[in-house]
């Protein structure tokens, strides 16, 4: 990826368009899809968005009952039991999948917390950082093999990777105070250094990688969030009134179904993308766009090569 990349194509999609209305004209028939999360919040509209676009989807879930539950009706989806914060499960399910020989064409990590108590998984790592992109790193290396020439890898990252770079010094959060919301800012900008990483490693094999921010929408990710705590941000009056022009879900998950599947970046990769389109370079205390950090090449390296050594898996390590 070059900086020069890192601007509006003219997509002629907004905000407030839909995950149906970026699939128009799309046939995803014979395509396979992996989602996690994919049974709540965004998540649920994208995978409702690619099934009826002819897409098979395959949903891995921490709750595997509720995710079926969920998902009843919806033809073309089946659901998996996967933990990202246990990379013992992650292997389980990537083998599980592996064994059935099977392509795949599409991968969303939708999937992902915010915000949380300070809680560890793992070895002790902080869980923001190890649900939202150790666990999706080790997934997307061990089901490495599956992936089509002409796949899309999306990492759904947020504005909330301005609150931190990567603290590489202590990414756990191991001393000193924990700030929930600068964990989840690391998490985010993990995320997308994650997609600038895999494509250019993937670029070769002619898998293409992209970041993206869905916009703020009211899902179960505010779930460690308490009513007050949603009125001091401004975001409900005192009488629950919601007082942010929020999107809807279907809008939220349209940026990543835009990412997956659009003809109009074929040829690109590396890149963040919020609206249904391709952000531009941010600066500090913007209200929208992508921090140079976590577009910066040498980060996305070092940042793979940290996240090999942590969970023991590199699909391109010698």
């Amino acid at each position: 990826m070059t900086v020069t990349q890192q601007h509006k194509i003219g997509s002629g999609f907004s905000g407030r368009t839909t995950a149906a209305e970026v699939l128009a004209g799309i046939d995803l028939d014979g395509k396979l899809a992996v989602v996690t999360g994919g049974y709540s919040g965004i998540g649920l509209e994208t995978t409702r968005a690619l099934a009826a676009a002819g897409a098979r989807v395959v949903v891995p879930a921490r709750r595997p009952e509720v995710a079926a539950e969920a998902l009843a009706g919806i033809e073309g989806v089946e659901t998996a039991a996967l933990d990202l914060g246990d990379l013992g499960g992650v292997r389980a399910f990537a083998d599980d999948f592996l064994a059935s020989d099977r392509g795949i064409d599409l991968v969303i990590n939708s999937a992902g917390i915010m915000a949380c108590p300070e809680t560890r998984v793992g070895p002790g790592w902080e869980a923001q950082f190890a649900t939202n992109h150790l666990g999706h790193f080790a997934l997307l290396n061990r089901l490495w093999p599956a992936l089509r020439p002409g796949a899309r890898v999306v990492s759904v990252s947020s504005y909330g990777h301005h609150r931190s770079p990567i603290r590489w010094d202590d990414p756990d959060f191991t001393s000193g105070d924990y700030d929930k919301w600068e964990a989840y800012g690391q998490a985010k900008t993990a995320n997308v250094l994650f997609a600038v990483q895999l494509d250019t490693l993937a670029r070769a094999h002619g898998v293409r990688a992209f970041a993206v921010h869905p916009g703020g929408i009211l899902t179960p990710l505010q779930r460690h969030l308490s009513r007050e705590e949603m009125v001091e941000r401004g975001w409900y009056a005192e009488d629950g009134t919601v007082l942010v022009d929020f999107k809807s879900p279907q809008q939220g998950a349209a940026t990543q179904v835009w990412a997956a599947t659009s003809p109009q970046l074929d040829g690109l990769g590396g890149l963040y993308l919020e609206d249904c389109e391709v952000a531009e370079p941010a600066e500090a205390g913007a209200a929208s766009g992508v921090r140079d950090y976590a577009v910066d090449p040498e980060q996305a390296a070092r940042l793979w090569d940290l996240s090999a050594r942590l969970t023991g898996v590199d699909a391109f390590g010698a």
